[in-house]
């Protein structure tokens, strides 16, 4: 009863020139493919045609697909229902036909798409950074007019719903059949520009991508996604009528490689690489390209080489997986260029993001659970930093600095490469396979040489102890060393004063002076070839440990343990092995070399050594403690507090009620330690809860004693 409104039937008069040139197309080249999901329909529904197979074939037809791709979908719809197949035995047979290939033209940068491309079919791809629940969509409306009854259908094609304009009684009004209507599984996906093609600051740019029916849940935040569909407009809002958005209408989307990935490489490229990985100065090469502004710090400059490379991650059975990710961490006086090591990394590293301090809460470094206009008003995920910087590195400055509470989420990050958000009732898990290079500053600005170096940071030891390397920069009182900075840094501004100079006021640069400016300023290799360098290490090389490599990382951390075997400390953890053996890795990646050889294993047990010798040295013993970095505190500070903690109990099982001091300093030195150690012991104690004073010069352990 009534009449029906079938814009399907208008569509299939105007596009019918191409439904005969698609039946011809799938019948010789996807016929197979068809009859497969005929078999699983409607539990497979996609048909994936691959745009260079449709053009060899017809490249009319594939020009016209990306110049006018709503009329070829609908063409293709109803072809593929005219396909003559035996097994058909579906009441309503209508896949979706997809598209992937597009040509390299039609493949844009976020930022480049413009109003040119708005009806055209292109191709984008970013990293996800926003996704919405599933929720059902409008797609086929049916109407009832509330004074007649009279039905209509009308399809829901764009953002704004679609109702009939006048029933044939002249009522204009009309309820929704819900139940009679076709609703499809919808989905909005925000994605942001990948972080490797972002030059210097430049701005990460936006989209909204619109999926549906079998490809939603396909994506989650923090992947790096090729999304291909038709670019549409969004209606203007009331207060700007002339102002439209835009958002991407997918047809097709595919994960693409999450690693320091689209690197464009060239055959030449990789000839360069090859010949430089080959050349006995190579690790002195790159250790001096990476910011060659900063005078000195070799060490921390070569770790920093490593770490760009990383180690190989395992994937063993059972979904139990070691990480490969390399993490260092900075500790230094003002004014010793952390901050520039930090930032000449994130221009170099193929993916990465700078964050820092107090600017950063936790939610930007993980993932937030949003209720905005996004989500139609329900709650979305939104990636943080370090799932956006996955496969890359995150450079966190002033790492102190940050709230406690927002830095707890490092842990779970650092270590299992993975961040698990319980929010608003979201449960989800990301993946933040990330390296991190972190940088912080003494407590009382500069460092005393007499004490723990981890007392005098405040980062817990328990973040601490995920770094694999610590060095801390000293500002030392060096007269030569001083004159070599200050020449280095004089020679950099003048480098810079002259090509100001010459750029602003025409007066040209002898080759003398091009050839100096060059040698003090220009990276030994250039940024954009290191950059590939890295890339194509990381993608195609994945070096094994030979035998002898392994024996000498063996005897190496065996010997540590003995050490502390014998002075009754911990001089390494499993953790530190496991950094040797990372580290190992990257120094066989600099050659691309298929195994891990003894003088790879050499190079990081230097490295290891020198940052156990600078950061968890006991300055009372002199030697490596690693529990300064597990616990906070070392072998010869946890001893004194166990003899003050047993003088003070052993005194109140004679009977009395509390403790001198006096009495437990006295019995301190006749067991050997100074008062100083006795206080500060007394101190701890008391800061754990472990003892208090009920009155003033006398002590008390608490109940649980």
């Amino acid at each position: 009863m009534g009449m029906e409104i079938n814009l399907e039937e208008i569509e299939k008069q105007e596009s019918s020139p191409f439904v005969e040139r698609f039946e011809e197309f799938f019948n010789l080249e996807y016929k197979k493919e068809i009859e497969k999901i005929i078999e699983f329909y409607p539990d497979k529904k996609s048909l994936v045609i691959d745009f260079k197979i449709l053009e060899k074939f017809d490249p009319i037809l594939a020009d016209e697909l990306l110049d006018n791709p709503d009329a070829v979908f609908e063409s293709a719809s109803v072809a593929i229902q005219e396909i003559n197949i035996p097994s058909l035995n579906v009441d309503e047979f209508k896949p979706y036909i997809r598209f992937s290939n597009l040509p390299k033209d039609k493949i844009i940068n976020i930022k480049d798409v413009g109003s040119q491309h708005l009806g055209k079919l292109i191709c984008v791809e970013g990293l996800v950074r926003q996704i919405t629940d599933v929720l059902p969509k409008l797609q086929t409306a049916v109407w009832k007019c509330k004074r007649c009854g009279n039905i209509y259908k009308t399809l829901q094609e764009k953002q704004r719903i679609i109702m009939p304009n006048m029933c044939e009684c002249h009522s204009r009004e009309f309820d929704l059949v819900e139940e009679k209507s076709l609703f499809v599984d919808y989905q909005k996906i925000q994605i942001q520009e990948p972080l490797e093609k972002l030059k210097g600051n430049e701005q990460a740019v936006y989209i909204d991508a619109y999926v549906s029916d079998d490809l939603v849940n396909l994506v989650s935040a923090g992947d790096t996604t090729a999304f291909v569909g038709v670019l549409r407009l969004i209606p203007p809002q009331k207060d700007k009528k002339t102002i439209y958005g835009r958002f991407i209408d997918v047809n097709h989307l595919e994960e693409t490689q999450k690693d320091f990935d689209k690197i464009a490489v060239s055959k030449e490229d990789i000839e360069k690489i090859k010949r430089l990985s080959q050349e006995e100065d190579i690790y002195e090469k790159l250790t001096a390209s990476i910011a060659p502004a900063i005078y000195g710090h070799d060490i921390v400059k070569e770790s920093i080489v490593l770490q760009l490379f990383g180690g190989v991650q395992k994937n063993l059975p059972n979904n139990q997986k070691i990480r490969g990710n390399v993490h260092i961490l900075l500790i230094g006086d003002p004014g010793c260029g952390k901050s520039q090591l930090l930032q000449a990394t994130g221009n170099i590293a193929p993916k990465s993001i700078y964050i820092s301090g107090k600017t950063t809460s936790g939610v930007g470094l993980t993932a937030s659970a949003v209720k905005d206009e996004f989500g139609e008003g329900g709650w979305t995920l939104k990636a943080g930093a370090l799932v956006l910087a996955s496969g890359g590195i995150c450079m966190a400055d002033e790492l102190d600095k940050m709230d406690p509470n927002d830095r707890s989420a490092l842990h779970e990050a650092m270590e299992q490469g993975m961040i698990s958000v319980a929010k608003a009732g979201i449960v989800s898990r990301f993946k933040s396979d990330t390296s991190m290079l972190a940088a912080a500053n003494p407590k009382f600005s500069r460092f005393d040489k007499f004490q723990p170096f981890l007392e005098q940071i405040n980062l817990p030891a328990s973040l601490i102890s995920r770094f694999d390397l610590f060095f801390m920069i000293r500002d030392v009182l060096d007269r030569t060393q001083d004159i070599n900075i200050a020449t280095h840094i004089l020679e950099t501004h003048r480098s810079g004063e002259r090509l100001r100079q010459a750029s602003k006021t025409g007066k040209a640069l002898s080759i003398e002076e091009k050839e100096k400016i060059d040698k003090i300023t220009k990276p030994q290799i250039d940024s954009e070839l290191l950059k590939k360098y890295i890339s194509f290490a990381r993608q195609k090389c994945f070096p094994v440990l030979v035998e002898e490599a392994m024996q000498r990382i063996i005897d190496f951390y065996v010997g540590l343990r003995d050490q502390g075997r014998n002075d009754g400390n911990y001089a390494a953890t499993a953790r530190q092995l496991e950094g040797l053996v990372r580290l190992s890795e990257a120094s066989a990646k600099v050659r691309l070399k298929d195994f891990v050889e003894l003088d790879d294993a050499e190079r990081a047990i230097n490295l290891v050594k020198r940052s156990l010798e600078e950061t968890v040295t006991d300055p009372e013993t002199g030697k490596i403690d690693i529990d300064i970095v597990t616990s906070g505190l070392t072998q010869s500070k946890q001893n004194a507090i166990s003899i003050i903690l047993k003088i003070i109990k052993d005194a109140m099982a004679q009977g009395i009620d509390m403790v001198p001091i006096e009495q437990v300093i006295a019995e301190g030195i006749e067991k050997g330690l100074d008062e100083t150690k006795i206080v500060n012991a007394i101190e701890d104690l008391e800061k754990k809860g472990e003892i208090y004073k009920p009155r003033l010069h006398f002590l008390k352990p608490t109940k649980k004693h």
